[in-house]
């Protein structure tokens, strides 16, 4: 990156930090605030960044941002699809896929997930890659951050990697199976059929899950809407939840929120979930 284009990204983020309004991303305000929109130490807590690091870009220092930074930084100040391409041209990254794990989140997706602070909630593409999940959504799941490529989709994950079935009881797997695949395929028909992103998913799950296979093979379709879930949970044992689905206008989007099934006895365990955070949480779930 040129000088003169680490100056620009420090001047454009700077300008669209000072544009936000602290309780439309969940930050209270007081009669102490002095500066308008949100402080430095505020976007770097949302995008998961050092202070020191976030300092550095605005002063057009430090060194270039990634894409998963980029991604990142896009949610956090809320930008527009064209602001976020403009922000990876100024740190002359590649624009990322529209459907990846560091696809851009609607900016009205992150704002209904900044209004659930007391409910697990993460959005994820139409491949159920997850694109961002809240501290409850974490602990309730584990931290999907981690994952890239395929691996990113938990369908995909689903049919070639046992431990991501350790989520639901091994009684639920079947019905977990064919709900995917039918999703899958509901996914697939919204996109062109020239994507190369899902013909090469369903391709390689066709080739290494015989049971993928199968049950592909009996053309069920259906987006997963509301479910109901039985979830293991490694301090909290067996949970019984409601998922429910909000899309985006082009279904490539999907914010899921989890409710507590009444009488299952899980709303006193979900009491306990902001108590355990993330505490010796691993991937292995999921």
């Amino acid at each position: 990156m040129s000088a003169a284009k680490y100056g620009e990204l420090g001047a454009f983020l700077r300008s669209r930090r000072e544009r936000i309004r602290p309780d439309d991303v969940g930050f209270v305000t007081g009669p102490r605030r002095r500066v308008p929109g949100l402080r430095r130490d505020e976007v770097a807590q949302l995008a998961g960044a050092s202070v020191d690091y976030y300092n550095e870009l605005e002063r057009g220092a430090g060194s270039q941002p990634s894409e998963q930074m980029l991604a990142a930084l896009a949610r956090a100040l809320r930008l527009t699809c064209d602001e976020r391409d403009y922000l990876f041209h100024l740190a002359d990254r590649p624009v990322p896929s529209e459907t990846g794990p560091a696809a851009h989140v609607h900016p009205g997706m992150l704002d209904l997930l900044a209004r659930l602070p007391s409910t697990p909630a993460q959005v994820i593409t139409d491949l159920h890659s997850t694109l961002v999940q809240n501290p409850l959504a974490t602990a309730l799941l584990g931290d999907h951050s981690g994952f890239h490529g395929k691996r990113a989709s938990f369908i995909y994950r689903w049919f070639t990697d046992d431990q991501a079935r350790h989520l639901y009881p091994e009684e639920d797997h079947d019905t977990q199976s064919r709900a995917f695949a039918a999703d899958l395929r509901a996914a697939a028909a919204t996109r062109s059929a020239r994507d190369s992103e899902t013909t090469s998913m369903i391709e390689e799950l066709l080739a290494n899950s015989r049971e993928f296979a199968t049950l592909w093979a009996e053309h069920d379709v259906a987006f997963r809407r509301n479910d109901r879930k039985r979830i293991i949970h490694p301090e909290l044992g067996l949970l019984e939840v409601n998922c429910l689905h909000l899309f985006s206008e082009d279904h490539r989007q999907r914010l899921l929120w989890f409710t507590p099934v009444p009488g299952s006895g899980t709303a006193e365990a979900f009491d306990m979930l902001s108590v355990i955070g993330t505490q010796d949480l691993t991937d292995s779930r999921t």
